[in-house]
């Protein structure tokens, strides 16, 4: 049975102070919540994941990096490593995320290098991908989904989708308050796992937890969580506050 997963994208917010604040208000709000299969996920800035780590010890909330470079080391000023996130616990990192390729130029290529360097490391990626809006507008959407998800990741064997979350992202829907309906994230969901089966096979496609991302709030999420491919979220401005971030939560 593949896992629910809510997880929370921090981007570039909270110092130090205000992570540890945040996760120790976390896992007091959720801490008496009954969970079956269900993951609990945030992603704190580079600098805040050590400490953010051994404030959410003891409880279900894991701690996630937002982007790794795919090279074991070298003169890449400014990059992290496989081996620098394992050396201080982390065990699964977010790739390909919309405002990653935006703003750094990522590519499907860039991205597959990415993949096989977190699989090589026995890490797992929460992958990110979806389409712009003018790709909506222009009924492109579902190739522009294929397309990105051939070239990143369907180079790999069956067996490396154990250690992949797929993350549907509407580029048009995040941090713009517009979201796709809970029919739309449900046919587009549908479609991905109908092409891992087609490349795969339907046991492959039926393992993979595939999460929406696009301005999920406490009032949407339970009706997007109902959908039956739609498996949790990837949550942005809202994971930042505990009581929005804990509403979707117990959506799930």
């Amino acid at each position: 049975m593949r896992a629910k997963i809510v997880a929370g994208n921090w981007k570039m917010n909270n110092d130090k102070k205000e992570s540890k604040q945040l996760i120790k208000d976390l896992k007091k709000s959720i801490k008496r919540l009954k969970f079956k299969n269900t993951r609990v996920i945030v992603a704190p800035t580079f600098v805040n994941l050590s400490s953010s780590i051994k404030a959410a010890k003891k409880s279900r909330v894991e701690v996630v990096a937002q982007n790794m470079h795919h090279a074991k080391n070298g003169a890449y000023t400014g990059e992290i490593s496989a081996d620098m996130l394992k050396s201080i616990g982390i065990k699964t990192v977010i790739l390909g995320h919309s405002e990653r390729r935006t703003y750094f130029n990522e590519t499907d290529a860039s991205l597959a290098l990415k993949v096989d360097a977190v699989l090589a490391n026995e890490l797992e990626t929460i992958f990110c991908f979806g389409e712009l809006l003018e790709d909506r507008k222009a009924n492109n959407h579902f190739a522009v989904v294929e397309s990105q998800l051939t070239n990143a990741l369907f180079h790999l064997n069956a067996s490396a989708w154990s250690s992949i979350v797929l993350a549907y992202e509407p580029v048009w829907a995040i941090g713009t308050g517009e979201t796709a309906s809970a029919e739309q994230a449900q046919e587009m969901h549908a479609f991905i796992r109908g092409i891992i089966a087609k490349k795969y096979t339907t046991e492959v496609a039926d393992a993979v937890s595939i999460l929406y991302g696009g301005s999920v709030k406490p009032a949407n999420a339970e009706e997007i969580f109902s959908k039956p491919d739609v498996d949790g979220g990837l949550i942005g401005g809202a994971a930042l506050n505990v009581n929005d971030f804990t509403g979707i939560i117990k959506a799930i």
